[in-house]
């Protein structure tokens, strides 16, 4: 019961993910009232407190081995109370700093429970051997997916079953008893004995080759990042499919989450590095395909949907797996680094909502509005264009990663 005790964990934080990333610009915009430049500054203010944060929650976590139980309780903690408070938020004088203090409190959670998560694949693992690195990728990343899958699929439902409001009360009501529930059935995942490693320096990292994938982590969230950020204002404002918003969230996902098996198979015939090299040009075409779409295609962007969430399912499993496997290999300490790699991923997505939301806003758009054709044009270019070129930035990079073989 080890890798489902794992995988349950992933879904619970991928859960949380989802809301904080893709639901939060809506609500915030149509239930708060809150415009999208002011959101995109309180994002990136957010991340920059990170930028402090997920280093310290590493090195604290690499400095107590003997409290992950204690960790992985506050981490669900955090989500089973923030959540609630956050999707029960109503619109008034006081709403900008309510939210500040709510989304502080989530992020620190998520960031604590990733962090742990991740940075403890070696005891996680049945041996710190590369294979059994990547089977645990393999199960870890598969409980993420299905977690995104539950949060994407949630709202819908809940609307469909009566719930008021877009269905967010409840959804942040659920969301909290999924953080209880994981809480009590995965105390003994964090019984086991830690692995440690070796203190970290910048010069042990980079000769671990782990620079070179953060590096990278970065540069290949950025396009995640503009996606995920605008995926609802894409689909419900520019395709005009506001009830497909929901099931092709679901697709992409769903095509995720069932990639990564193949993802892990080819993996382990030909190596991360070649893997990762076949999937990045397909979520490049994803990308070009969207940005050639016309109002109402749904079953266009439902093709690309496909294609780019299996692109992702190659980038949850593959990168993670390959910084685990350095850092292993190097004998360093994997919280630590893990609290860099969890700060490269947020501040991606932080930059995304920086830029993306107020040029949006800047442009005219206004979510679920009547938009001309100037600011649908603009939707386009940061949901589609935009990520293509960094994407293919990210692959010219990837051509000069270090396989795992070599690390």
């Amino acid at each position: 019961m080890l890798y489902p005790r794992v995988s349950l964990y992933a879904l619970m934080l991928a859960s949380a993910g989802i809301p904080l990333y893709i639901h939060l610009p809506q609500f915030a915009s149509t239930t708060l009232g809150i415009g999208l430049g002011t959101l995109g500054a309180i994002l990136l203010a957010i991340r920059l407190f990170d930028l402090i944060q997920d280093p310290l929650i590493g090195w604290v976590v690499d400095k107590r081995p003997r409290a992950q139980l204690w960790f992985a309780l506050s981490a669900a903690a955090g989500l089973a109370i923030g959540f609630p408070l956050l999707f029960t938020l109503k619109a008034g004088a006081l709403v900008l700093p309510k939210l500040i203090l709510i989304l502080m409190l989530l992020f620190s959670a998520y960031s604590l429970g990733m962090i742990l998560l991740y940075g403890r694949s070696a005891s996680l693992a049945k041996s710190p051997e590369p294979r059994d690195l990547m089977t645990l990728a393999a199960f870890r990343e598969s409980g993420m997916l299905l977690g995104v899958i539950l949060a994407a699929l949630a709202p819908t439902i809940f609307i469909a079953l009566g719930a008021s409001g877009q269905g967010y009360g409840t959804f942040g009501l659920f969301l909290g008893a999924v953080a209880v529930v994981t809480a009590l059935l995965t105390r003994t995942l964090w019984k086991r004995p830690v692995i440690q490693g070796s203190p970290l320096s910048f010069a042990r990292l980079a000769d671990a080759g782990a620079i070179k994938l953060l590096i990278l982590a970065v540069l290949n969230s950025l396009p995640v990042a503009l996606t995920s950020t605008l995926f609802l204002f894409f689909v419900q404002d520019y395709l005009a499919l506001p009830k497909l918003a929901g099931p092709l969230l679901v697709l992409f996902f769903l095509s995720a989450g069932l990639s990564v098996p193949v993802w892990t198979f080819i993996s382990h015939k030909i190596g991360a590095k070649p893997t990762l090299l076949i999937a990045m040009p397909l979520a490049i075409a994803s990308f070009v395909g969207a940005a050639f779409l016309t109002p109402g295609n749904a079953v266009g962007f439902a093709l690309i949907c496909i294609a780019s969430g299996a692109a992702l399912g190659a980038d949850m499993v593959l990168l993670p797996a390959l910084f685990s496997i350095a850092l292993t290999k190097a004998g360093l300490s994997a919280s630590t680094a893990f609290g860099i790699w969890s700060f490269a991923g947020k501040l991606a997505l932080a930059l995304a909502a920086a830029i993306a939301l107020p040029l949006l806003e800047a442009r005219g758009f206004t979510p679920s509005g009547d938009n001309s054709t100037e600011a649908l044009g603009a939707l386009v270019i940061a949901y589609a264009v935009l990520p293509c070129f960094l994407k293919t930035a990210a692959f010219v990079y990837a051509l000069r990663l270090p396989t795992e073989r070599s690390l």
